[in-house]
């Protein structure tokens, strides 16, 4: 039964999302918020719609790129070149992000019918954004079903695993992981350096896969 709604960014973890649950999803939702990779991301969201047929809704959300501060708003020279374990990657933070898309999802979801809203957040991204940790899915859930009769809830089953289960996952289900995106640079070529560069090499690395991605470095 399709009766999800699923937030799809075009990087690798929504996109195995997206064919991990196909049969499931009715509805696939991105986000443009002004962040230096989205139109490459979006290429791809729209891209593995139109292959599996699943219907794709994209929301602008303009005011965050004016008026939220974070290092992935302010032009490719703004992101760090570091792992995720070092302090500066936190300046990659959008406050609050997760918060408004699953805001806007659950009313959209509501709307047509649909009972859960899914989000390919994983354990990877616990120690760096809030938005991403257990505790806050679990509130969302809670104020989404609160704010709809219990008729729309939080569906994020990737929560607890690492972006190199994910990677595995991926890898049974046949993804080719060149038609999706990660660097938070947004150049013509994966820069290769910033952290979700370093997190996607090691994920492909770990899971057995070829990565053919063209790297800057």
């Amino acid at each position: 039964m399709k009766d999800k709604l699923l937030i799809l960014s075009g990087g690798m973890d929504s996109v195995t999302m997206l064919y991990h649950y196909q049969k499931e999803i009715a509805l696939a939702l991105s986000f443009n918020y002004g962040a230096n990779h989205n139109a490459k991301e979006l290429a791809f969201a729209a891209l593995h719609c139109q292959n599996l047929g699943i219907p794709h809704v994209v929301i602008d959300l303009e005011f965050m790129a004016q008026h939220f501060k974070s290092s992935l708003l302010e032009g490719a020279d703004a992101i760090p070149e570091a792992d995720y374990a070092e302090d500066n990657i936190k300046s990659t933070v959008v406050p609050f992000r997760n918060g408004i898309m699953l805001s806007i999802a659950a009313g959209l979801a509501n709307s047509r019918g649909l009972q859960a809203v899914m989000l390919a957040n994983h354990g990877g991204d616990h120690a760096t954004y809030p938005d991403c940790r257990p505790g806050f899915i679990s509130a969302m859930d809670a104020a989404i079903g609160a704010g709809t009769d219990s008729e729309v809830c939080v569906f994020a089953p990737y929560t607890g695993l690492s972006k190199s289960d994910i990677a595995k996952i991926g890898a049974e289900l046949g993804i080719d992981y060149s038609l999706t995106w990660s660097c938070y640079k947004g150049q013509e070529t994966h820069c290769g350096v910033c952290a979700t560069c370093r997190e996607r090499k090691q994920a492909m690395a770990d899971a057995g896969i070829e990565d053919t991605t063209v790297y800057q470095a």
